[in-house]
């Protein structure tokens, strides 16, 4: 028994000893993993020429994996059907690739897969890994390189397609929005300059898209776009600088619905400022009618008294060289009742003007049952002016320091367009100090006039806005205090809005310039002249 004991007692001790030891020699873990993985072997291997095969097989001396191939790995020129890479979502030593295009002849094809190859434990990537061959018997060797920027804005997108289309007897204008291009390359996330690599001598244009749909055509409703003016000859030293557009939508409308009782609403896209909405057939007498627009929406409103009595009806709508005829069921609905809102409610700043819209156009204003008293209870002159589209009427009278104003509109004040009036309406403003407000100038140098100076924030928002035919000062005052950026835009045809391009016409947008750095707009301070040299 007591020899049992003491075989006890030993074995304890033992794995005391043995579990001490183990501890003292527990790793702590070591330095953190910053190494990439690296290729063993490439088989075929890097740069073959006569490639012929259907499997790559490319080797590293680590588990890795593939991340976002879908954004990362770019096939230059691209492959239909697509390739098939494994492993997806699964770790391994090797990536393969199954072809599964019938490849063109004496063609360099080039896989750039970005920073989509990491390694299994830490991620650290494998950075801009690119496995080039050719089908014929040498690698193409030239490049085209240059920037992307965006036309309008001072950030650029990130993941940018920049392609070139080869110029032969296929080539057309259109082949953008039909057509995958013969070489491509990508801006990635966080670049952008390009460098379109293994290309052969010839002729090409370069575009540049905002491929939303990852198709490597033109989608007009919802691509940006950008583009080299002419064509571009290789070899070249040049680097070429697109600038990225959202164009205007072709001008299209859609069926028209009955929303309402005497309204009829026509969606529509691109540019509606020369639509006319005209009703075909018999009218009623004493027809009328009057067209608003959303305040949203890509939508006008046709109203029209009196009601038709008919099922249905044609519609015919022009806008420029557009023409196109709908038909319109109508349904019993009941009408819209006048409702008004103010454009401004509680402070007022100096340079605002009180507002009221209806959501039903309205006919005619009586100023006679409208009034604006000061804190003093003082009458405060004032004159209006109406936008018909908006259907928007503005108050314009002075506004002073430290005021309260009442503003009291009694009924028939305002008339709309099926003879109701409004009830009594109330509405209350205020005024700060001026020195609650900041005050910025801004001079130009070398600009071409005319333009339109813009202060933005840092979302590339506009906070404000002046427009100049000729050379002048740019002072903006009593601002809301914050950060503001200084951007200009070259209005070339006086339009007093930014115009975007149009690729199938070859035009650009109209140029734009950002000032560099932000204006710290704080209360109280008038700062001193911005001077903004234009390049």
């Amino acid at each position: 028994m007591h020899k049992n004991v003491l075989q006890g007692f030993v074995l304890i001790a033992i794995l005391v000893m043995l579990v001490s030891c183990a501890n003292r020699g527990t790793p702590s873990g070591g330095p953190k993993d910053e190494e990439a993985p690296k290729i063993i072997k490439a088989s075929p291997e890097n740069f073959t020429t006569n490639f012929n095969g259907k499997e790559i097989r490319i080797s590293f001396d680590e588990y890795v994996k593939i991340k976002n191939l879908q954004k990362q790995l770019i096939i230059s020129p691209p492959m239909d059907p697509e390739p098939t890479v494994t492993p997806l979502g699964t770790a391994s030593k090797y990536i393969k690739i199954i072809i599964n295009d019938t490849l063109e002849a004496n063609t360099t094809y080039a896989f750039n897969f970005g920073q989509s190859i990491v390694d299994n434990n830490e991620e650290n990537p494998y950075d801009y890994y690119r496995y080039v061959f050719s089908t014929g018997d040498v690698i193409d060797s030239l490049s085209v390189k240059g920037q992307v920027m965006d036309a309008q804005n001072r950030e650029t997108d990130a993941f940018i397609s920049v392609m070139l289309y080869e110029i032969d007897s296929t080539y057309t204008d259109s082949t953008v929005f039909k057509q995958r291009p013969k070489y491509i390359t990508n801006t990635l996330d966080s670049l952008t300059t390009f460098s379109i690599d293994n290309i052969k001598p010839g002729t090409y244009k370069l575009v540049a898209l905002k491929d939303e749909n990852g198709n490597f055509t033109f989608q007009q409703g919802s691509d940006k776009i950008g583009f080299y003016e002419g064509y571009i000859t290789a070899p070249t030293d040049s680097l070429y600088t697109i600038k990225l557009f959202n164009e205007t939508l072709n001008f299209d409308v859609k069926r028209p619905r009955q929303v309402a009782g005497q309204k009829i609403a026509f969606g529509y896209q691109g540019d509606y400022k020369d639509m006319e909405i005209e009703l075909l057939g018999n009218r009623p007498d004493g027809f009328k009618t009057r067209i608003t627009k959303d305040e949203k929406a890509d939508t006008l409103y046709y109203w029209y008294k009196p009601n038709i009595e008919a099922d249905s009806a044609k519609f015919v709508v022009r806008n420029k060289s557009f023409v196109d005829t709908l038909n319109h069921r109508f349904r019993v609905i009941d009408r819209d009742s006048l409702v008004i809102k103010s454009t401004v409610s509680g402070t007022i700043n100096f340079n605002n003007q009180f507002g009221v819209s209806a959501n039903i156009p309205l006919e005619n204003i009586n100023t006679q049952h409208i009034t604006i008293l000061d804190k003093d209870s003082l009458n405060v002159p004032f004159e209006t002016s109406y936008s018909k589209l908006e259907n928007t009427y503005r108050f314009q009278f002075e506004k002073e320091e430290l005021q309260t104003y009442k503003i009291q509109m009694l009924p028939g004040a305002f008339e709309d367009f099926f003879g109701n009036v409004n009830d009594t309406l109330n509405y209350n403003l205020k005024t700060k100090q001026y020195s609650d407000y900041t005050n910025i100038r801004v001079r130009l140098e070398n600009a071409v006039y005319p333009v339109i100076v813009q202060l933005t924030n840092e979302k590339g928002e506009m906070k404000y806005q002046q427009f100049a035919t000729e050379e002048r000062l740019f002072d903006f005052r009593n601002l809301t205090p914050a950060k503001y950026y200084i951007k200009v835009i070259y209005d070339t045809n006086g339009n007093q809005q930014w115009d975007s391009g149009n690729y199938l016409l070859q035009r650009q947008a109209e140029r734009v310039s950002f000032a560099k750095g932000f204006i710290d707009g704080r209360a109280g301070w008038d700062y001193p002249e911005e001077v903004f040299i234009l390049d």
